[in-house]
């Protein structure tokens, strides 16, 4: 074999010594070179992939925050027309009240001026027939040519009155 080697021109102490420095340089590379950079890959990966799960869980605490967001406003909406509605019951209520208690001033002050006239009316029927007796009064005197006594005066009023 070693006839053939020498044949094709391949020196067998120099084709090992290629081999060994060969082998040397591999296990160099592979210490200072290869090891460290894939090292350094690993790490690179390990951080996209990180990365990419920080990504995903920032995208559902954002879609999260946006569905919390839709419910508190359509609970803030359905507060809102609670409180209008409840405004709107309390205004309706409030107006229901006013006039309730207007009509109750209203109904006071006529029954007041019913009772005022009331007693006007007696009072000033009371002044006619007064002059009413005092004038039948007098015309008797004038008629009759004599006073009457006060219990005749008071029994000719009350029959004119009559």
């Amino acid at each position: 074999m070693s006839e053939l080697l020498t044949k094709l021109g391949i020196d067998w102490k120099l084709l090992i010594a290629q081999i060994v420095n060969f082998l040397v340089l591999l296990f160099i590379l592979w210490k200072f070179a290869y090891g460290p950079v894939l090292a350094m890959l690993e790490k690179r990966q390990k951080k996209i992939e990180k990365g990419l799960a920080d990504a995903d869980e920032a995208h559902k605490k954002l879609a999260e925050s946006e569905e919390k967001q839709k419910q508190i406003l359509r609970k803030a909406r359905e507060d809102a027309k609670g409180i209008v509605e409840n405004a709107r019951l309390q205004a309706e209520k409030s107006k229901a009240e006013i006039a309730v208690e207007a009509k109750a001033q209203a109904e006071k002050i006529i029954s007041g001026a019913r009772i005022e006239i009331e007693t006007e009316k007696a009072k000033s029927i009371a002044e006619i027939k007064s002059e009413i007796g005092g004038l039948v009064v007098a015309a008797t005197e004038k008629i009759i040519g004599e006073k009457m006594d006060e219990r005749k005066d008071k029994e000719l009023v009350e029959k004119s009155l009559k």
